[in-house]
């Protein structure tokens, strides 16, 4: 019966060839769509999931109650992990973890940057990063102690084997011990370094870390197995609040494999994340492989009475309507084998730039049964839904008048085949439509005016020599041919990094807690970034003790009710200073847009940057930069010019918007393709069919246009079903989408007629080449058998 049914399949391919490729076409194009989102969706959702304690592993986060919102951080006092540990039965392990810096490690002159950070000594028995030599409670008890990955063995040694006892110098600065060697991270890990620290050598020189009132570090940890997440985060709420008085923090444990995909919150509440792109690309590639089924839906029924004799002397020698459903069904499920193996060479030739796209590395591994199962699984449901209309309207047919000749086409089956066109191309233009508003987003994002000139600004991090002659350094720097101007900050001005509510002001209400971002500066920060100053002045050395001098952004001053006069008012920071206000600095972009400008202030304290920020001039970025290490290196020897364009970095912070667009331009644009696949074969059949009646209106006088118009009109009036349908819905999602950004475009009339008019005219190229084809047969030809 199978030989038979695969037989009759083949056979069938043979004789009805163009069907047969645009069917193949079509869902070999689809299927390797849902390949490569299927592969995508997979890798993200096993980010962090590969550490064997991952259904008790746990990250600790706040929900801080401020005046007109609450925020929500991953940040936590320094002190948190071991008071949790020593004081709530139900955590079995928890470390406290800085943040991932590049550093200069030694082995006499041979210097490698890479890069680690300081965790606590329970680092190893709650993270699953493949210690491979040294013991996980023993590692990270000296304070002088490191550990590093297999790989940064190799490069420092040589060798990964017996490197235990050896000395690594950091930053040219202390000498530690290798007491481990790990692995190194896997690429499903959102946290990649190469070697790790004692937490407890960090607090030697970070006494801040000590303070309950102090944020910044994380805190992982493992609850004891039978632990119940909700009855331990309500026992520990109030936890920080019990050690600080004035905290306004409740605290509470997310399952860390969480976190990379459910990491966003808005006012204390989950509001999505990542998960967000995984479930419109999950979506994305179900419309195409439903847009595909439906060319197969459309063809096989609109073609029936080529087989309607078949199906009736099979019914008519006794074979049942069970029967004939699975030989079609076997059929559509052949052909959707036949695509999968298409779709995989498809897939094979375009991951490389696919992975590019996607800042991915992600593999084709057909010797995973997980993988190969869930392809088979996606291919059969394809197959099952591409044929099952097609199978159950084809068994249907009666035998007595099928073999008389009486199949014809009914209303309902027109309608239906109609519906399905039409909902084809609602699909198509809705993605064309996302496509369009997420472009001009992400070209308002990079194109907007910031409130700074973030153009041919450089920056690096202050180690080394330079960290103890800063002043020196950069007046040299400033002599460099190309460098305009150059100084230092403590931020790096993509995103919140040191805030604190410990700001006051005459007239404040006390229960009320305001968070300012707090930038330290340097002279000449300021002027170097065309920071626009629309009251009062900037920091100057002409004018002497500017260390007790405030500046403040427009959004500080108008939550501060100093519209009128702020400059010479006093305020008092962390109630331990007073600070008089010398400026207020123009609004400017210091997070992404999707964020509002909220209240800054900057205060100069040049000890207490972290970067050096330069400006170069325009055209003259290599030369420049080629100096500028030359200089540096030889300045300070033993490190290495490693440096960042902050344009570059401003980049990022919509680099999941960009992924979205390039993958959503690609996805489009295969809809539409395999859209028009369908409606090309459909135009063909129907132009076939109508071949006697196109012959006698052309001998009855039709002109070659008139017989285009009848071709075309009925398809054209089906794509402007689509497009009245599709405007609202389309409309609907992407005005979703943009308010997740606090600044974004308007939109526009132009977007959405230019989608409808994108659709109309491929649907009309599309179909009028078929129309065109009919036109211009001659009817002697077409009627010789009449």
């Amino acid at each position: 019966m199978l030989r038979h049914s695969l037989l009759v399949a083949f056979r069938n391919f043979k004789r009805f060839t163009n069907s047969f490729f645009i069917n193949l076409v079509g869902l070999s194009t689809g299927l390797a769509c849902a390949v490569f989102i299927f592969l995508w969706v997979d890798d993200e959702l096993r980010m962090d999931n590969f550490h064997e304690k991952g259904d008790r592993l746990y990250q600790a986060m706040e929900h801080q109650q401020y005046a007109d919102r609450i925020m929500t951080t991953i940040s936590t006092p320094g002190v948190l992990a071991e008071a949790l540990k020593d004081e709530i039965p139900e955590v079995e392990y928890a470390a406290t973890a800085t943040w991932v810096n590049a550093a200069t490690l030694s082995i006499d002159d041979h210097n490698v940057k890479a890069e680690g950070f300081h965790v606590g000594a329970d680092f190893f028995n709650i993270f699953s990063y493949g210690l491979v030599q040294g013991n996980a409670d023993q590692v990270l008890l000296d304070k002088m102690s490191i550990v590093i990955s297999e790989d940064l063995a190799i490069r420092l040694f040589e060798t990964k084997e017996n490197v235990i006892g050896r000395q690594v110098e950091y930053q040219h600065e202390k000498v530690f011990q290798v007491t481990g060697v790990f692995k190194g991270t896997p690429k499903q890990s959102s946290y990649q370094f190469d070697f790790v620290l004692p937490f407890e050598e960090y607090k030697d020189d970070n006494d801040w870390v000590l303070s309950w009132g102090n944020n910044g570090p994380k805190t992982f940890l493992t609850l004891r197995e039978g632990s119940n997440l909700n009855q331990v985060n309500e026992k520990i709420a109030d936890f920080i609040k019990k050690k600080e008085e004035q905290s306004n923090v409740t605290l509470f444990f997310l399952p860390y494999a969480q976190r990379y995909l459910h990491g966003r919150y808005e006012n204390g509440k989950p509001s999505g994340g990542r998960i967000e792109y995984v479930r419109l690309f999950g979506a994305i590639a179900i419309f195409i492989l439903i847009i595909a089924c439906i060319n197969f839906m459309n063809l096989s029924t609109a073609q029936a009475s080529r087989r309607a004799k078949e199906v009736g002397i099979k019914k008519s020698i006794g074979a049942g309507q069970g029967e004939l459903v699975i030989q079609y069904l076997s059929e559509s499920i052949l052909i959707a084998l036949l695509s999968l193996v298409l779709a995989l060479l498809i897939v094979w030739i375009s991951l490389p730039q696919f992975n590019f796209i996607t800042e991915k590395q992600i593999t084709l591994d057909l010797t995973d049964p997980r993988l190969v199962f869930s392809l088979l699984g996606i291919t059969l449901v394809t197959g099952i839904l591409a044929g099952s209309y097609p199978a159950l309207y084809l068994a249907g047919f009666r035998p007595v008048k099928v073999l008389k000749g009486e199949v014809r086409g009914s209303i309902g089956e027109l309608w239906a085949r109609r519906g399905l066109v039409i909902f084809q191309f609602t699909l198509s233009i809705v993605l064309i439509i996302a496509v369009l508003v997420i472009f001009k987003q992400i070209e308002f994002v990079q194109n907007k005016n910031l409130g700074y000139d973030k153009d041919n600004v450089v920056y690096f991090e202050i180690e080394g020599r330079v960290e103890d002659n800063l002043a020196t350094f950069l007046a040299e720097m400033e002599r460099i041919p190309g460098v305009v101007s150059a100084s230092s900050i403590g931020h790096n001005l993509v995103g919140r990094q040191n805030n604190t509510s410990g700001l006051n002001w005459e007239g404040k209400n006390p229960d009320d807690r305001i968070l300012f971002e707090h930038v330290r500066v340097n002279y000449g920060l300021i002027e170097t970034l065309g920071i626009e100053m629309i009251e009062g002045r900037s920091f100057s050395e002409n004018f002497g003790a500017d260390s007790t001098k405030i500046i403040l952004n427009e959004a500080a001053i108008k939550i501060m009710g100093y519209e009128e006069d702020p400059i010479g008012r006093i305020v008092r920071l962390w109630d331990e200073v007073d600070m008089e206000i010398i400026g207020v600095a123009k609004d400017f972009h210091f997070q992404s847009l999707h964020d509002k400008v909220n209240p800054l202030f900057f205060r100069l304290s040049p000890s207490q940057s972290w970067n050096i920020m330069a400006r170069i001039e325009n055209g003259q970025e290599k030369a420049t930069l080629d100096r500028l290490k030359d200089f540096y290196e030889d300045y300070n020897s033993g490190f290495t010019f490693e440096y960042a364009f902050l344009n570059e970095d401003f980049q990022q912070l919509y680099a999941a918007e960009q992924r979205v667009s390039v993958l959503s331009r690609y996805f489009a644009g295969i809809a539409i393709i395999i859209s028009c696949l369908g409606l090309f074969g459909l135009a063909a059949f129907t132009a076939e069919r109508r071949l006697k009646e196109i012959g006698i209106r052309k001998a009855l006088g039709s002109s070659a246009w008139s017989i285009v118009y009848l071709m075309s009109s009925d398809f054209t009036r089906m794509v402007l079903v689509s497009i009245l349908i599709a405007l609202p819905v389309g409309y609907y999602l992407v005005d979703i989408w943009l308010q997740r950004f606090a600044f974004r475009i308007d939109l526009e009339t132009w977007f959405f007629v230019l989608s409808g008019l994108v659709a109309l005219v491929i649907a009309w190229l599309t179909v009028g080449s078929q129309a065109i084809k009919a036109a211009n047969v001659n009817p002697a030809q077409c009627l010789r058998n009449e």
